[in-house]
């Protein structure tokens, strides 16, 4: 295979979409395995759409799920992405090239002909296109005409030449041998009348002069791609391999869209998702490198991708899927790096002041019970200060009339207890429901209420090792104090 070399070229229209990150991740997992090199483009000729400070966006999301690019021309001094609106001279002259060839022509219509000819006519079998023949070009009024416009300084766009006959092959990767007729192909604008170029026109000269061997973009794009073979073809150059990515759907078989929820990778970094978690999900939107599991260091994605294994169909983007793919990285993520991503949550909830290796106990209390690190106080906020509301109604099922004599018993024994962990705290209660003929769920049940208020959570033995001896014994004195006054009733 000839020297890889993929580019990511998104419009700096807002956020990172998640499917323009799925294109992100499968260039650079295609270029890391053949060891080539991948590039960022901001294609910015729509000046029209662009957003301030959708790029520097762009970069952060892309960096966030670690994906870096191996080229960053120098502009102004400074270094950073090619840049389309940088380039328009570039586009400009090889405009002129087509045109001296025969491949592009003026057009003079007016917005309101345009309209005109393009709005859909009653019974109409096919959908209205630019109709050369019809229309105010180079074609129709002649070169004298033509040049009379010209001088005036008339507003014209340059479009692309198509021969109704002529039969423009190309070859996909994921999806094969694509056919169309030059009649069924639009004569695309390819340079506006502000003096702009079009993607279309922009995007081809970009590709050859920055030697982009294979171009691996969203299925949204093959209706354009039989222009840009002819493109090429027309400038004398080779063509880039082709491959159409499927689209992204919602559960509904839908094509994802942010009036449906969140689409933007920003959105679900904010949530709290694993970067590594998010990205090995992203990579299988279409893919699946062996089919026998889910979970893939980017290494193994690197090493078995493959374009010839993308689907053709529509990838079902399952949000249940994702969360189960996040909570497959909490048990795996080391405990140092979950300390880390919980600390904004707690410290948002005013919960800052503990050291890493109490927050690293209690997230090991919970964490195969909570999907994100940013649930972590809210989950268990009585693990970083004191209960502020019981479970009432979990009380009256599980506070017995034997419970404040249980309890009375333990917070003695407890209390006498020099090693308080797991294994001191339930031998204790184990010895006391065999002394007292009782089963342990009447011990453990007001355990739980006492020093957590809750009804859910982690083991109750283990919950009180890592809360402490004397924070337990508090708190069940105080439940006590609270349950004789009639706090519960």
């Amino acid at each position: 295979m000839k020297d890889v070399r993929v580019r990511f070229a998104p419009s700096p229209t807002g956020y990172l979409h998640v499917g323009g990150l799925r294109t992100a991740l499968y260039n650079y997992l295609f270029a890391k395995h053949f060891g080539g090199k991948m590039i960022l483009r901001i294609e910015d000729t729509d000046q029209s759409r662009f957003v301030e400070g959708a790029v520097d966006n762009l970069i952060n999301s892309l960096r966030w799920a670690g994906i870096e690019f191996d080229e960053s021309p120098e502009v102004g001094g400074k270094f950073g992405p090619y840049v389309q609106s940088e380039r328009f001279e570039l586009y400009r002259k090889h405009a002129q090239i087509l045109l001296d060839k025969g491949h592009a022509y003026y057009a003079f219509d007016t917005p309101e002909e345009l309209l005109a000819m393009r709005t859909q006519k009653p019974g109409a079998v096919v959908a209205p296109k630019y109709d050369r023949l019809v229309m105010k070009n180079q074609y129709t009024l002649g070169a004298i005409e033509t040049k009379r416009l010209m001088d005036m300084k008339a507003p014209y766009v340059i479009r692309l030449r198509i021969p109704p006959d002529a039969e423009i092959t190309f070859t996909d990767i994921i999806r094969g041998d694509i056919t169309v007729l030059g009649w069924d192909v639009d004569d695309q604008i390819l340079l506006k009348s502000d003096g702009y170029p079009t993607y279309h026109l922009a995007n081809v000269v970009d590709d050859h002069f920055m030697e982009i061997s294979h171009i691996i973009r969203g299925e949204e794009w093959l209706p354009s791609t039989p222009k840009h073979a002819f493109l090429y073809d027309a400038f004398g150059w080779e063509r880039p391999e082709f491959a159409h990515l499927p689209l992204l759907l919602n559960t509904s078989k839908q094509k994802l869209s942010k009036r449906q929820g969140d689409v933007a990778v920003e959105d679900f970094r904010a949530k709290g998702y694993f970067r590594s978690a998010f990205v090995n999900f992203i990579a299988l939107l279409g893919f699946n490198p062996t089919g026998d599991r889910e979970i893939y260091t980017i290494e193994e994605l690197i090493e078995y991708f493959d374009l010839s294994k993308v689907n053709k169909s529509g990838a079902v983007f399952d949000l249940t899927k994702l969360e189960w793919m996040n909570t497959q990285y909490i048990k795996i993520v080391p405990t140092s790096e979950l300390v880390e991503l919980a600390r904004p949550a707690l410290e948002s909830a005013g919960f800052g002041g503990f050291d890493d290796e109490y927050v690293g106990r209690v997230i090991n209390l919970v964490k195969e019970r909570i999907h994100f690190m940013n649930e972590l106080p809210d989950f268990v906020p009585y693990m970083f200060g004191d209960i502020k509301e019981f479970e009432i109604e979990y009380i009256k099922k599980r506070w017995e009339e034997n419970s404040k004599e249980i309890a009375l018993d333990l917070i003695e024994i407890y209390k006498k207890d020099d090693v308080f962990n797991h294994d001191s705290l339930y031998g204790a209660a184990k010895a006391y429901a065999e002394e007292k003929g009782i089963k342990l769920g009447p011990i453990t049940h007001p355990l739980r209420i006492m020093t957590t208020g809750k009804s859910v959570g982690a083991g109750a033995f283990e919950t009180m090792e890592v809360l402490g001896k004397e924070t337990c014994i508090q708190r069940m004195e105080k439940f006590i104090e609270l349950w004789d006054s009639g706090t519960f009733i």
